[in-house]
């Protein structure tokens, strides 16, 4: 049985209601993360706008527009559109694969000529929407039976073995995590999840043939990364080596010998964290980590306030994959998980990651705003 209510309306929204219903508070909490990322990439770059904040400024401000938009469009419109959108980023995932553009040793992005777009990071937005589409028409009275989760599940698995392959690995555990919680969240029995494990298990052997070397070497360098002080275990070992040598406060801002003098890979992107604790100690990193629990708690707040169906399963799916995020860099950096490269979410220099988080918020936003409306199977809706 899923654990969702029934949904109820009589109201249409006008553009102004969606205006007036604008979560002003999550936006304030999404700039200030945002100024701790581009105060620490001037840091990054030893005092300088240079190349990194400056950019990093001008894609936060740009990606108010898509967040904006996606607040205040509809939410039937997006219910509606929904597997276009899945559509279109599985599309751009192959189109990688055969004019993708190589950078540090991997395949992820292609070349719009503005811009060069990360699919897999808008495929992590479009399948939760799918998702929800998905569930959403199933009849909630019901448990999920197990010949409807064949077409989810291929939802899941497609783009998730195709970002394996260029190869991804921290986007895909992304993207079968979050479909597998979506899963939950939809009412699916717990022995499936136990059924999954064990096929999961007995594929490990496949999906250790598909990762690259490196991904390997990490690996098996993880439980004991001193073995390769210089290879595989040199970035998590610099981590923590800075880690530590920040204490309680910091060395101060821009002070941090171990990114300053370069020891630290990786600054301005997976490692930023590190930095952060450098620089700010063990105070700073709980306080930006208090701003996250914020931000998250915010959005379980909205999905759970929704009355709908869709707008329920959305909410949830994207506060968790933006708590999965958090989790995965922040745990990646301590060591308490492998590397495998998911950047920090506002913080970690990156336009695509930037471009998409900002995204999913502004569909948050719009289930908050649309909190009231009732869908049926056809994206048609009524408001209380």
């Amino acid at each position: 049985m899923s654990i969702f209510s029934a949904d109820i309306g009589h109201r249409e929204l006008t553009f102004a209601d969606r205006v007036r219903g604008i979560n002003w508070g999550l936006i304030f909490l999404l700039c200030v993360i945002s100024s701790i990322g581009f105060a620490m990439l001037y840091s990054a770059a030893n005092g300088s706008w240079q190349p990194w904040a400056s950019k990093q400024m001008a894609r936060f401000a740009f990606a108010f527009i898509p967040m904006l938009a996606a607040a205040l469009i509809d939410i039937r419109y997006w219910f509606r559109i929904s597997y276009w959108l899945y559509a279109l980023a599985l599309v751009l995932i192959v189109a990688v694969d055969l004019r993708g553009v190589i950078g540090m040793g991997a395949q992820r992005w292609i070349d719009l000529g503005v811009i060069q777009l990360q699919p897999s990071e808008l495929m992590k937005i479009a399948v939760v929407v799918a998702l929800a589409h998905y569930f959403h028409c199933l009849p909630t009275e019901n448990n999920v039976r197990l010949i409807e989760l064949i077409a989810p599940a291929a939802l899941v698995a497609v783009p998730a073995v195709l970002v394996l392959k260029q190869p991804d690995l921290g986007t895909a555990m992304m993207l079968l995590i979050t479909g597998a919680i979506v899963f939950f969240l939809a009412g699916v029995r717990l022995w499936v999840f136990a059924a999954g494990a064990v096929a999961a298990a007995a594929a490990a052997p496949l999906a250790w043939s598909m990762m690259r070397d490196y991904q390997r070497a990490r690996l098996t360098t993880f439980l004991s990364p001193d073995t390769d002080p210089l290879g595989a275990g040199y970035h998590i070992m610099q981590s923590k080596i800075a880690l530590g040598s920040g204490g309680l406060f910091g060395k101060g801002f821009m002070l941090g010998t171990q990114t300053h003098l370069s020891f630290l890979p990786e600054r301005q992107t997976d490692f930023i964290f590190t930095m952060i604790a450098e620089e700010f100690g063990l105070v700073g990193g709980l306080t930006l980590l208090a701003l996250y629990a914020l931000v998250i708690a915010y959005g379980f707040t909205i999905a759970l306030r929704s009355r709908n169906q869709f707008g329920r399963i959305l909410g949830l799916g994207l506060a968790t994959n933006f708590f999965l995020y958090v989790f995965i860099n922040t745990a990646m950096v301590v060591g308490l998980i492998p590397v495998v490269g998911v950047p920090l979410p506002l913080i970690s220099y990156g336009g695509s990651a930037m471009v998409t988080v900002m995204l999913g918020f502004g569909l948050l936003i719009n289930v908050s705003i649309h909190r009231d409306v009732r869908i049926n199977r056809l994206g048609e809706s009524q408001v209380l």
